[in-house]
């Protein structure tokens, strides 16, 4: 019933230290001890859910057993520390004796959060539509609110909520579920006695008439227009959500009216050209008790504010008038059916988020999963009453007094005045302390950092040993052929359930170099602008109705064996049912020979959204761009990956959305089309179901008939070009076995890496740090070794000192496929000091101060990454797209086995040692005088 946090805080603190494991975070040190393909822990609004999965059925016993004693049993003794606990400086982690809690880790996490403003627009609009119970306040804290928290209320709101009469359980998979009852039982449900929790939430009174509010944010540096950054929605209050085929026919209806360019608000809002994208959570939203529908625009003049509410108005007039068209339904239907039958490695995870909200409530989660039953229901509905879908525009949107308008601009001052906020708070505190209660603050300080740096006895975990690891990956079986002769087709068989997933790369090494930068922009807009005789709403229209989705995608590959090596394409991707392949195999077909580029109003309304969306991903992936830019002079391929997708592509889309005129940059679309859309230096691969692959195989050959060649052979723009197989070939009677797929790789012989390091100010509270080194290329053993080291580093000292010590939100070290190891961190208080803990965690390698214990925990958790389920669409994926075999993989598995403590030491000298190995630095965040008294540090 407040703002300070204290599910989220909670959720931190139960992962920390339980009875029957009373150690420091066995949350963390359960990621090493275990083969977990999932394993997390979420707020939400009103419920919190604590997901983890395995394929490894003792494993799965040990996880339920450690989450279940954090549930129900965590260490909440008081503690001194705590009050103090939520500054900067501090995290408070878990001993056995004094447990301390996460305020600090969730005070930078909520900060790095409301740096989004999207995420800010969001909150205050679910704030301000449900204003009379718990939806009224954040539950992920609110930075200004979480020091207010005590420890007492956190007592108090464990010993109230997590309970079994207020808990649920979810299991999904093929360990047999008598084991998890009983386990459950013994270990949780036998020791409560039943009590009314009383946490059922109240239904939202209903206004008489409409409200309206207005917010502030703080501004965004890459917006296209600086003058247009204010975002304006429309919302409205729904059904209760445990009515389900309400809520089903609400989403629907949602989907018609704002999804793609052929729903009426795209074509009314969008398309007005007065904003650069919808509002955030536009559509249906139904993850609160009362479902809402949401619907306006982001980047508008604020003057524009009354006339989207005006195009609003009249849209659901006409949609009231006029309704939907057949063909609408139809494909919004067909959408459905699809994700009913595609298979994701994350099916049952999905399945326990689809149906947790509407249970919490006590909806019937059972209901909610027949599906097909709603949509014979749906088809029904519309038959007895072709009218159907307007009665509820009519119901839900005009006549709807519990109606909000929600408009947020950008204050120039917004971070500045939360950060004296924030520092008037502190000196309140530090003031009314006496100087005996300031000194006792300051010991407990060292005390905690004594704490926090003392080894901890981890041996009540359970844990999984190396030898529970298999020792062999099972092979997947892959045949290749040659369509129309000359273009290699690469087929793998499985169990798709009726869907076929085709997919196709095509090389860019033809290319003018000038034309580069522009591929990503292409590769967003070429299934968007129409082709053949479809305009682009027609195009889009024949894309729902026939296939799962059709996307391009840059594609650039680094060598398995050579750091200066790489391949640079293009990756086409599509699925649809097995009985529309025809139809999207014609679709291929005619984004390939018959592009549109006329559009250019349409163009200018894509250009937008694209730089929109890069914009306001930043503060998500804050971290991934300073370690695509901390690459970016490491490697050849580090330059086309930051071209592409670094901060390079943001500040290029930014200026393309900017200008006036986009005509030089529409002229240039048809110029990549000519070097990229035909079957030179192309190959395919098809994923179905053994009986579709005979009639595949007859689709593909079509198209590829069907699809330009050049005339003549185009030289490549790069002269070093090797061709390269992804094995050696084999002789005799198997020449055409599963592998023969060549690649024209690019060699920069004369490539010298150099040290870059780059300061990206922005007006964020926190900072995202990535160091790059250069090492070793896949292939090799070091590389392995490398792969073990930086989960050992992450797992053993830099979690420590960046999340416990450093208050950051996370961070680590990673080796990237292309043979790069990057140390980063996210939503972190620190900057420079961070840099210096990546130092220190090197030297803490060299001094040999870990255990045998350490290594194989280390290497548990890098084979539950390397052998992580694979989906059915994606097996043989490895293979296609990277060049990487399952004898290869079995003899990185095998590296990966061997090595040894003394191998760890050797690369860490070899290697990350300073002055071993070229390394750039880039950090995106605040000003920082250091950085700016530095000359080594190019500011943008």
């Amino acid at each position: 019933m407040d703002s300070t946090g204290v599910p989220h805080i909670l959720e931190h603190t139960v992962l920390c230290g339980s009875q029957k494991y009373p150690c420091r975070d066995p949350f963390f040190k359960m990621l090493n001890r275990s083969l977990s393909t999932f394993m997390n822990a979420f707020t939400a609004n009103d419920y919190t859910l604590y997901p983890f999965s395995t394929q490894n059925p003792k494993d799965f016993q040990n996880l339920l057993s450690v989450y279940l004693d954090a549930a129900f049993f965590p260490c909440l003794q008081q503690l001194d520390f705590w009050q103090e606990g939520w500054r900067l400086e501090h995290e408070n982690p878990y001993d056995p004796q004094t447990p301390l809690v996460f305020k600090g880790v969730v005070f930078n996490e909520m900060k790095g959060a409301f740096t989004d403003n999207e995420r800010v627009f969001s909150q205050h609009l679910q704030n301000k539509l449900l204003p009379d119970h718990t939806y009224a306040v954040i539950s992920g804290g609110d930075p200004l609110n979480i020091p207010d928290l005590t420890w007492e209320q956190l007592k108090q709101f464990h010993a109230s909520h997590y309970h079994p009469s207020n808990a649920r359980f979810f299991t999904y998979g093929n360990f047999p579920l008598e084991q998890h009852l009983k386990q459950i039982h013994e270990e949780a449900l036998i020791k409560f006695q039943r009590i009314e929790p009383n946490t059922a939430i109240p239904k939202q009174q209903l206004w008489d008439k409409p409200r309206e509010h207005h917010v502030t944010c703080g501004s965004d540096s890459f917006a296209s227009d600086p003058a247009k950054q204010t975002t304006v929605s429309v919302s409205f209050l729904l059904s209760d959500i445990t009515d389900t085929f309400e809520n089903f026919t609400l989403n629907l209806l949602s989907s018609l009216l704002v999804g793609g360019p052929n729903s009426p608000f795209y074509k009314a809002l969008i398309e007005a050209n007065i904003g650069t994208d919808f509002s955030p959570d536009v559509g249906f939203n139904g993850y609160t008790k009362e479902a809402y529908f949401s619907v306006g625009l982001q980047g508008i003049a604020e003057r524009d504010i009354e006339t989207v509410k005006q195009i609003i108005g009249r849209t659901i007039d006409d949609v009231i008038e006029k309704g939907f068209e057949e063909d609408k339904i139809e494909a919004l239907l067909h959408k459905i059916e699809i994700q009913l039958k595609h298979q994701s490695t994350s099916f049952g995870l999905s399945l326990a988020s689809y149906i947790a909200s509407c249970w919490n409530h006590d909806g019937e989660p059972l209901e909610l999963l027949k599906i097909a039953e709603k949509v014979s229901q749906f088809r029904q509905c519309l038959k007895e009453n072709p009218a159907f879908l307007q009665e509820k525009v009519k119901r839900y949107f005009k006549d709807n007094p519990h109606r909000l308008t929600l408009s947020m601009s950008p204050d120039e001052a917004y971070y500045d005045k939360q950060a004296k906020t924030e520092a008037e708070k502190l000196k309140q505190k530090v003031n009314a302390l006496s100087e005996e209660q300031k000194k006792q603050i300051y010991e407990k300080g060292l005390e905690l950092i004594a704490l926090q740096s003392k080894p901890q006895d981890t041996s009540c975990l359970p844990a999984l040993k190396v030898s529970d690891i298999e020792p062999t990956i099972p092979l997947t079986k892959l045949e290749t052929a040659f369509a129309a002769d000359e273009v290699p087709v690469q087929y793998c068989a499985q169990p798709t359930n009726e869907v076929v997933y085709f997919r196709a790369v095509s090389s860019l090494n033809t290319l003018p170099e000038e034309l580069k930068p522009y591929v990503p922009l292409f590769c967003n807009v070429i299934t968007k602008m129409g082709c053949g005789a479809l305009d682009y709403r027609e195009q889009a229209q024949q894309i729902e109705l026939k296939t799962g989705g059709m996307s391009v995608s840059p594609h650039i590959i680094p060598d398995d064996s050579h750091l200066d090596v790489y391949e640079q394409g293009v990756l086409f991707s599509s699925l649809c049912l097995d009985r529309n392949l025809p139809d999207m195999m014609h679709l291929w077909s005619e984004i390939f020979n018959n592009p549109h580029f006329e559009e250019e109003e349409h163009f200018k309304v894509l250009v937008k959204m694209i730089a929109q969306d890069l914009s306001n991903g930043i503060p998500d992936s804050g971290h991934l761009y300073a370690s695509v830019r901390a690459s970016k002079t490491l490697t050849p391929a580090g330059e086309l990956q930051e071209m592409f997708t670094g901060m390079d592509q943001v500040k290029l889309m930014k200026r393309i959305a900017e200008m006036s005129d986009v005509k030089p940059i529409l002229r240039k679309l048809p110029r990549i089309k000519k070097y990229l859309l035909n079957s030179d230096n192309m190959r395919c691969s098809v994923n179905a179901t053994p009986q579709q692959i005979a009639q595949a195989s007859k689709e593909v050959e079509k198209f590829i008939k069907g699809i330009t060649r050049s005339k003549k052979e185009r030289r490549p723009v790069r002269p070093h070009v090797i061709e390269k197989y992804s094995e050696p070939k084999a002789t005799g009677s198997e020449t055409l076995n599963c592998s023969q797929i060549p690649r024209k790789l690019i060699t920069e012989p004369t490539f010298q890496p150099c040290q870059m390091k780059t300061h990206f100010i922005l007006s964020f509270p926190v900072n995202y740090i990535g160091e790059c080194i250069r090492t070793v290329p896949y292939t090799t053993q070091d590389y392995a070794s490398l792969r073990i080291l930086a989960q050992l580093m992450t797992a053993k000292f830099l979690h420590r000192e960046i999340r416990e010590k450093g208050g950051a939100y996370g961070g680590g070290a990673k080796l990237s496929h292309s043979g790069v190891l990057t140390f980063y961190s996210y939503r972190d208080p620190n900057s420079l000091a961070t840099l210096t803990t990546f130092e220190k965690a090197v030297d803490w390698v060299k001094s040999g101060d870990f255990t045998q214990q350490d290594i194989d925990e280390a290497k548990l958790a890098v084979f539950a990454a390397v052998d992580a389920p694979t989906a059915p669409s994606d097996k043989g994926m490895d293979h296609f797209l990277f060049g990487i075999s399952d004898e290869m993989k079995q003899t990185h598995r095998e590296q990966l086995f061997a090595v040894s403590r003394e191998n760890l030491m050797d690369v860490a000298n070899k290697y990350l040692a300073a002055g071993k190995s070229t390394r750039g630095l880039a950090i995106l965040g605040p000003e920082n005088a250091d950085i700016a008294k530095d000359p080594s540090w190019v500011k943008r």
